[in-house]
This record gives structure tokens, C-alpha cells and sequence, in this order.
């Protein structure tokens, strides 16, 4: 099968299409013909050990000279091609999407993948729509249900509310019957609308953390703001969620994990909830993610597709282009 490969740590530059063996499915896994593939931050990171101390970190994803997984890529959508002698709820055929979690490898005609980890896919998406899902509606679905339990009437405001995990942000705070702020660009500003913000901040003209209106959740997916300057943006009471945030400038030693980090002292001291939630997948939040698609509430929103050959140059479309939304592979 043809999949996208990497040997050391770099670049995109790094990544090669190339023949490898089709995998074969343990006895709680799925084999799933691989049809859509999405871009993420991720996989970047991974691709090139960024930053320098995740490599000591997280042994399990990182080697000395390159990821321990060769094949990159962690959401898909698929059809079912086999599955293993312990799986019972699918059979060859079926329509399906999720997230391969450390495991990587969705960069690929096929891919094994457990079968927790995987669930079917929502009926009213292609299957391009569907495997933006997985990674970035967890994220936002985490740090805002679960992590921040918005509740309706509250104002939440999303810092990067155009990107991957913002454009779902923003739906699912409205979903759970928030009072939506998003904060992005000029020229996202009319997407952000579409998708459901009641507010939109353009950050090259105004200061969401000017201290002119308060929020009782901040959702920052960009890291490029102090904790003193999102905690200005709260209510007394209100809660700072940190996920994610950087673009790729070659490498860094501790990139946003040093912002994770100081909120994570800090937040002995304050009366602000400082959170920095792990968004792990599981079954049970695909399942939630494909409701709320399926009930119309959340749509993905994607940027622009690239063929499976051409993975290198979506990667490096979203390290330093600032993406609009999702990048998703066909494969």
C-alpha cells in the first residue's frame, strides 16, 4: 500500500510517499480502508520532535533520531476492510471514523486501528468532513464540556477561532447554549460569523484582553498571549482553558508547554480555574461528536484537501500559513 513515511526527524521535507506492507488487525482492532485523512498540529510536532522536550517527555511517541511510528497521520475515514477476532460491533463494509492516537498512521491507504478508538461515521458527512473531526472536535469538545462545563447563558470566548479546533470551538460552545465570542483575523471574520459566533473580535484592529468586557470561559488555542492578559479577559470567577497554540519556526525547547506550565503554578495562587485538560480519544466522544454533527450543530468547516502525494506540502501549508479551518488528505 502507498503511505506517507518518514525516517528522521525535519522538515516535511523529510516525508516520503512510498510501498510499504498493508497491516494486518490484531484481535481488538480494525482494519479501515483509509478514504480522507486530516492535517493536524500534531502532526508536525511529531514530525519534527518539537519541541525538544516532549522527546524526553513522551518516550512512547518519540525516538532519539526520528517518531517511533514511521507513518504519520492520526484522524481517518474509511470504510471497514477487516476486523479483528475480538470486534463485534463491525463488519466489512461499514462506514467508519476516529482518531489512531499515538499509534499514527491514518497517511495511508489502510490503517489498523483499535477498535475503542474508532466509531461509525456521521451519515450526513463525506468522508473528507468526517475525518476533521476526530483530533479537533475532541479537543474543543473536551475543553469546553468537560473541562470548563460551559452552561448556557454563560460568554465564552475562543482565541483562534478560525482554526482547527477553533471552527469547532465555537459551534459546540454555542451547542452547549453559550453566549460566543470568537477572536481571529480579518479575513476569517466572515467565517467565523457562519459558523455561529455571536461576537467577532478582529485582532488586527481590537484587544479582546483589554479589560473592556469579561468572559466566564477563555478558550486559548494560539499561545500568543500572556496569562496576565487572558486573565483580564475573566469574570472574577471565570476559567482560562490553554490548548495548543505555536507555529512551526524550526524548533523550540518547551514552545507552548512553558505557557502550560506557569498556568499550572499559578493557579495555586488565583482565583481563576487555570486549566490545561488532556484531550485523550475515545469511543465515547466520537459517538457524542457524530449526534451533534448528525443534529446539524456542528458542520466541519475545511480549508483546502491535497491528494496523498502532496501530504508534504498540506503539512507545510499548516505550520506557517495560517490555515483557515481544517486540511484534510484524500487518499
Amino acid at each position: 500500500m502507498k503511505a506517507i513515511v518518514q525516517d528522521r526527524y525535519g522538515s516535511s521535507d523529510v516525508l516520503r510517499l512510498r510501498e510499504v506492507d498493508r497491516p494486518i488487525a490484531a484481535d481488538n482492532e480494525v482494519l479501515v480502508r483509509v478514504h480522507a485523512a486530516a492535517v493536524n498540529a500534531y502532526d508536525w510536532h511529531i514530525m519534527r520532535g518539537d519541541p525538544y522536550v516532549a522527546r524526553l517527555m513522551t518516550p512512547a511517541v518519540f525516538g532519539f533520531a526520528g517518531p517511533r511510528a514511521r507513518i504519520r497521520g492520526r484522524d481517518f475515514a474509511g470504510r471497514v476492510e477487516a476486523v479483528g477476532g475480538t470486534v463485534t460491533r463491525f463488519r466489512p463494509g461499514d462506514e467508519v471514523y476516529g482518531d489512531l492516537g499515538q499509534a499514527d498512521g491514518a497517511f495511508a491507504e489502510y490503517a489498523c486501528v483499535r477498535d475503542d478508538l474508532v466509531e461509525r461515521k456521521p451519515a450526513n458527512l463525506t468522508f473528507a468532513q468526517a475525518a476533521a473531526v476526530p483530533l479537533a472536535g475532541n479537543t474543543a469538545l473536551v475543553c469546553l464540556r468537560d473541562a470548563a462545563r460551559v452552561r448556557p447563558g454563560q460568554q465564552v470566548l475562543v482565541n483562534g477561532a478560525s482554526g482547527g479546533v477553533g471552527t469547532f470551538a465555537v459551534q459546540i460552545a454555542r451547542a452547549l447554549g453559550a453566549d460566543v465570542t470568537g477572536v481571529c483575523g480579518t479575513r476569517n471574520v466572515e467565517l467565523v460569523r457562519r459558523l455561529g459566533a455571536d461576537h467577532v473580535v478582529d485582532y488586527t484592529r481590537d484587544d479582546f484582553a483589554d479589560g473592556t468586557r469579561r468572559y466566564d470561559v477563555v478558550l486559548d488555542l494560539v499561545g500568543n498571549r500572556s496569562l496576565t492578559d487572558c486573565r483580564r479577559a475573566l469574570t472574577p470567577t471565570g476559567t482560562l482553558v490553554l490548548s495548543g497554540g505555536g507555529v512551526s519556526r524550526g524548533g523550540s525547547l518547551v514552545g507552548p508547554m512553558g505557557l502550560f506550565i506557569r498556568a499550572h503554578l499559578l493557579s495555586r495562587f488565583v482565583a481563576h480555574r487555570l486549566l490545561v485538560p488532556t484531550a485523550s480519544p475515545s469511543r465515547e466522544n466520537l459517538v457524542a461528536l457524530r449526534e451533534l454533527a448528525e443534529s446539524g450543530k456542528v458542520t466541519p468547516a475545511i480549508d483546502r484537501t491535497y491528494p496523498i502525494g502532496e501530504t508534504a506540502e498540506a503539512i507545510r501549508y499548516l505550520e506557517v500559513e495560517h490555515a483557515r479551518a481544517k486540511v484534510v488528505i484524500s487518499v
